[in-house]
């Protein structure tokens, strides 16, 4: 059954439709195009075998043949060496074919990946989202995609909601109590997406995959211009600007580099911590009324207004107040989950995981002191505030400090040293909840 959501019918049939094209007449970009690309790749090495630039470029080794054989007779390249397989033939660059390649690289730079035609993108892009949504998501992949969050039944029946309906929603809470990471499960629960690495338009390109926020899925299809993706999670923090939210040129790479809004499409783009930008949270928002209404928005490439896919659910987020928000952005977002201190159960069950993550050795009384650290004061613990962030991070001090001293398990001993050593928990040990909590959240100075 999941095989089936994450590969279904629709998505059969697309890999049918972008198998790897084998000549020029198959494939969806100009010769012109290609010839000029190869002759970059050719002048940048200096020599270099077919085979070498098949792996840079994806097109297969007959469509390289069927370019490079016209451009030996036009004297732009020539033949080195090489065996008896078109595939081990060595290239050269010739003195007409350096000019010439002087003159591309500097109105465009741009050497790597063959891209897809933009008609091409758009056109696979409208295949997958139409009809997208409302999704009917197996109960196996919901479970496997929260598997590892403790607790949580509520914000995960939210999620597993918006995700059905595609309806943005407000996550918000105290710090350190999941959102970004319960957020980023989505991407599990929604259908995979077909992209593009590069979009071609006008002989200008655009990057779309982003190894950061695009994660791979086992199956790939046969066109390798074209890669299946998990469904994006985009995240942004306080270092978002509306400057980030445009595509932008990169000379030094000679392409359009994307904004998290096209990235996103398919998935979710979270918009964390909103109110610790330099700019009105709202002024951030506003410039996502168009893609969000739309599901479409413009970029300009050298002037020329270039229509993209923006079909994402937004995901807002913050650790302050809810007002700081205006109405009409949180009708957006309908859906809310609130995101409470975990208990000393979940964050113990945490601190456990990570610990079995890291494969450490311990003891039952390894976890029983961890939990002391936050039950009341009045059975025998110390009162401080629980989150998962103290759980995950604990645990990793810890195993360095028992790598360190060179012990082979962990124990109480080494669990004191590491929330010694822990920022967050010395602080609230330090100073009253009240005092902590000013500190924390608006940056105050303790009074001495």
């Amino acid at each position: 059954m999941e095989t089936d959501y994450y590969h279904d019918t629709r998505m059969q049939k697309l890999f049918q439709v972008l198998e790897e094209p084998k000549s020029l007449d198959e494939i969806d970009l100009s010769p012109g195009f290609i010839k000029n690309l190869l002759l970059k790749i050719i002048n940048t090495y200096g020599n270099i075998k077919v085979q070498q630039i098949h792996e840079i470029t994806g097109l297969h080794v007959n469509i390289l043949e069927q370019c490079l054989k016209p451009m030996e007779k036009e004297d732009l390249i020539a033949q080195t060496g090489g065996g008896f397989l078109f595939a081990s033939v060595d290239y050269t660059i010739k003195k007409q074919g350096h000019l010439k390649a002087a003159q591309l690289m500097e109105e465009n730079p741009y050497i790597g990946m063959a891209p897809v035609t933009y008609d091409d993108y758009f056109k696979i892009m409208e295949v997958q989202i139409k009809g997208r949504y409302p999704l009917k998501i197996p109960k196996e992949v919901v479970e496997r995609a929260f598997h590892d969050v403790v607790g949580m039944a509520y914000p995960k029946k939210v999620l597993t909601e918006a995700a059905i309906g595609g309806k943005g929603f407000f996550i918000y809470g105290p710090p350190g109590t999941g959102k970004t990471f319960l957020t980023s499960k989505m991407s599990e629960i929604l259908p995979p997406i077909i992209i593009p690495r590069y979009i071609e338009f006008s002989g200008n390109i655009i990057q779309l995959l982003d190894p950061d926020f695009h994660r791979l899925r086992p199956e790939q299809p046969g066109d390798p211009r074209w890669v299946k993706i998990y469904a994006p999670f985009v995240f942004t923090g306080s270092e978002l600007s509306t400057e980030k939210l445009e595509t932008l040129y990169d000379p030094n790479k000679g392409v359009y580099e994307t904004s998290p809004i096209l990235k996103a499409n398919g998935g979710v783009l979270l918009l964390d911590d909103l109110g610790r930008q330099k700019e009105d949270p709202n002024v951030l928002l506003n410039r996502m009324i168009v893609p969000l209404e739309n599901k479409k928005d413009v970029i300009y490439v050298k002037g020329a207004p270039v229509i993209v896919h923006t079909h994402f659910i937004p995901a807002l987020s913050t650790n302050l107040e809810i007002t700081i928000i205006d109405e009409a952005h949180l009708r957006r977002a309908p859906l809310h989950v609130y995101l409470e201190v975990p208990s000393s159960d979940e964050i113990v069950e945490v601190f456990k995981r990570n610990l079995d993550t890291l494969k450490e050795d311990y003891d039952e009384d390894v976890l029983e002191r961890f939990r002391k650290v936050y039950i009341p004061q009045m059975q025998g613990g110390e009162s401080l505030k629980p989150t998962f962030a103290h759980a995950r991070d604990i645990a990793q001090i810890a195993q360095a400090i028992r790598i360190r001293r060179e012990e082979d398990k962990m124990t109480v001993e080494i669990l004191e040293e590491a929330l010694n050593q822990h920022i967050l928990v010395s602080m609230q040990r330090k100073y009253t909840p009240e005092l902590f909590e000013r500190i924390i959240t608006q940056g105050s100075k303790p009074h001495q």
